[in-house]
C-alpha cells in the first residue's frame, strides 16, 4: 500500500464548493477576480453555504439574520478577561472562545439541517465580535457592541476601532473577506471535515479547523510576513535582509504554495489594495519593500508570492495588529468551513485513512528483568 507524505495529489473527497484547476479559484464556479470585483461578503457566504447567488431578498434576510445575530455571551469577555493577556496567542483565544460559544447554544447538538444552518448563521455572526471583543479586552478597552445598519466587514472595523471605517476600508476588507472566504481542501478545512465526519457538531467542526489554522505552515504566514518587513525596516535594507536568508537557505514567508504551479490568483488583488492603503495611511514603504522582496523572489527563487504576503501590508493598513491577521483569517474562513461542515453532513461518511507501517518487523515481549 502507497502512502503520499502530506497527502499531496491525493483527492480525499467531492466537493461543489470550490475548485483549484489550472491555477483558478472558483466558488461554486465563479472565478475569485468575478467575485472579487462584483460581490459582496455577505453574498459570498450564501453562495457557499446555497450553491448559488442570493436574490436581492434572500440578500437582505442574511444581512439581517448576521446583524441580529452578532452579540456573544458575557461569560465570553470574562473569559478573555480571565486569561494571560499578557502572552496568550489570539488564535489560542479564539479557539477557546468559539469552543465555549457551543456550550451557550441551546442547538449544539441538534442535527436537523435547519439547526444546522442556524448555527452556521450565529457562529459566523459571532465569531467577529469574538474577535473584536478579545482584541480591545486585551488591550484595556472596553468592547463595543456591533450596530445593525452596518455590514459585515464594516462592522468588524467599527468594532475593532471604535469609529465607523471609511469606505475604502470597509471595501478592502470586504475584499479581503472574499479572498479568504475558502480554499478548496486545505488543511483546516480537511481537518473540519474530518471531525464533523464522526458526527460531531459545527462548533467542534469549527473549533478543530481553528487549531488547523493556528499553524504558521497555514494561517500564521501573514503575521510572519509583517514581522519580516518591521525588521528590514526600510526599502535600502530588503536586498542584504533577503540575500541573506536565501544564502542560509531559510525560508522566505508568503512564497509559493502547494497547489498554485503559476501563481496564486487572490495575490494581485491583495497586492493592488496594498499599493492603495498603504499610500492613504503615509505608510508607502511597506508596499515598496513588498514590492522589492517579490521581485527577488521571482527572480532568484522563481517563486511567486501567495494570498498571504500582500494581505500582511493591507491588514496592517487597516490598523488591524499584528498577531490578529491570522484570527482574521478564520473570521473569513469560518464561511468556508461551515459550507464543508454542511456539504459533509449531507453526505456523509466517517473520515478513516489508512497509514502505511514503517516500523519494526514482528517482535516478543521481553520481561523487564531480562531487558
Amino acid at each position: 500500500m502507497a502512502s503520499t507524505k502530506g497527502l499531496e495529489g491525493i483527492v480525499a473527497a467531492e466537493t461543489k464548493i470550490s475548485s483549484i484547476i489550472d491555477d483558478t479559484l472558483t466558488y461554486v464556479g465563479y472565478n475569485i477576480d468575478d467575485l472579487t470585483n462584483n460581490a459582496t461578503f455577505e453574498e459570498v457566504v450564501f453562495l457557499l453555504w446555497h450553491t448559488r447567488l442570493p436574490k436581492a431578498d434572500e440578500l437582505a434576510e442574511l444581512k439581517q439574520q448576521l446583524a441580529d445575530n452578532m452579540e456573544i455571551p458575557s461569560a465570553i469577555v470574562e473569559l478573555f478577561k480571565s486569561m494571560p493577556l499578557k502572552t496568550v496567542h489570539p488564535m489560542a483565544a479564539l479557539r477557546t472562545a468559539v469552543s465555549m460559544l457551543g456550550t451557550f447554544d441551546d442547538e449544539a447538538d441538534v442535527m436537523e439541517p435547519e439547526a444546522n444552518y442556524r448555527k452556521a448563521i450565529r457562529l459566523q455572526a459571532k465569531i467577529a465580535t469574538v474577535v473584536t471583543t478579545f482584541a480591545r479586552v486585551r488591550n484595556g478597552q472596553e468592547p463595543i457592541a456591533p450596530k445593525p445598519e452596518l455590514g459585515y466587514a464594516a462592522n468588524f472595523l467599527y468594532m475593532l476601532k471604535g469609529e465607523e471605517p471609511a469606505p475604502i476600508e470597509i471595501e478592502a476588507f470586504d475584499k479581503a473577506l472574499i479572498l479568504h472566504a475558502d480554499h478548496e481542501l486545505n488543511a483546516s478545512t480537511f481537518t473540519a471535515r474530518v471531525c464533523v465526519a464522526t458526527l460531531s457538531d459545527v462548533y467542534s467542526g469549527v473549533t478543530a479547523a481553528i487549531g488547523a489554522l493556528k499553524g504558521p505552515l497555514h494561517g500564521g504566514a501573514n503575521e510572519q510576513v509583517m514581522k519580516m518587513l518591521s525588521e528590514i525596516g526600510s526599502v535600502d535594507n530588503v536586498e542584504t535582509y533577503i540575500q541573506t536568508k536565501l544564502d542560509n537557505k531559510e525560508k522566505i514567508m508568503g512564497f509559493g504554495h502547494r497547489v498554485y504551479r503559476k501563481g496564486d490568483p487572490r495575490a494581485p488583488h491583495l497586492r493592488a489594495m496594498s499599493e492603495k492603503l498603504t499610500k492613504l495611511t503615509g505608510k508607502p514603504e511597506l508596499y515598496d519593500m513588498s514590492v522589492k522582496i517579490h521581485d527577488m523572489i521571482v527572480t532568484q527563487k522563481g517563486l511567486p508570492a501567495n494570498v498571504d504576503f500582500f494581505s500582511a501590508s493591507v491588514y496592517d493598513s487597516l490598523g488591524i495588529e499584528h498577531d490578529l491577521f491570522t484570527p482574521v483569517f478564520a473570521v473569513s474562513r469560518t464561511s468556508g468551513w461551515v459550507a464543508h461542515i454542511l456539504e459533509q453532513y449531507a453526505n456523509n461518511r466517517l473520515i478513516r485513512p489508512r497509514a502505511e507501517y514503517v516500523g519494526p518487523g514482528m517482535q516478543t515481549y521481553v520481561a523487564i528483568e531480562e531487558r
